[in-house]
């Protein structure tokens, strides 16, 4: 199973695409991971939050192929701790699923497209964190959770 993480605009904090790049190399040696980036759009602080929304989400939409299946990270999801967050994984495995595809959207969330497409919602904490911050705490979980599953030292409890 490949598992993708589609965020919109690219990791600018020169820290946090270095921690992030590391777990992405770390996860190499247990499943076929990327980062997949949607441009950001342009001009588009003359648009409204709803129309800055709509168009991420038609980027989205265009980044989803039949198949996949897919995971908003929300604040309305679900939360999980790790070695429920690893259970998750191993059973959408077990699924056979083509893609695992995790979505981090834009600043103002989802459009109600977006969410028409999802499986499921998961938060990663009832904290708001920033949208590069995700990125790096969803990598550092995913790489955890892959060390559980593996049963390796890496996570304690």
């Amino acid at each position: 199973m490949k598992v993708t993480l589609l965020v919109v605009g690219p990791t600018v904090d020169a820290h946090f695409a270095a921690a992030i790049n590391g777990y992405v190399e770390r996860l190499k040696h247990y499943l076929s991971f990327q980062i997949e980036v949607i441009a950001p759009l342009r001009n588009a602080k003359s648009l409204t939050r709803e129309q800055v929304k709509a168009r991420e989400g038609e980027l989205i939409a265009k980044a989803i192929v039949p198949g996949d299946y897919v995971v908003l990270l929300d604040e309305g999801g679900r939360e999980l701790r790790s070695v429920e967050l690893a259970d998750f994984l191993q059973r959408r495995m077990n699924a056979a699923d083509k893609r695992l595809v995790f979505v981090v959207g834009g600043a103002y969330g989802f459009s109600p497209e977006v969410y028409k497409l999802a499986h499921e919602k998961l938060s990663l904490s009832r904290l708001t964190f920033s949208h590069q911050m995700v990125r790096l705490v969803f990598t550092e979980q995913l790489y955890r959770a892959m060390t559980i599953l593996h049963h390796e030292p890496y996570h304690h409890e």
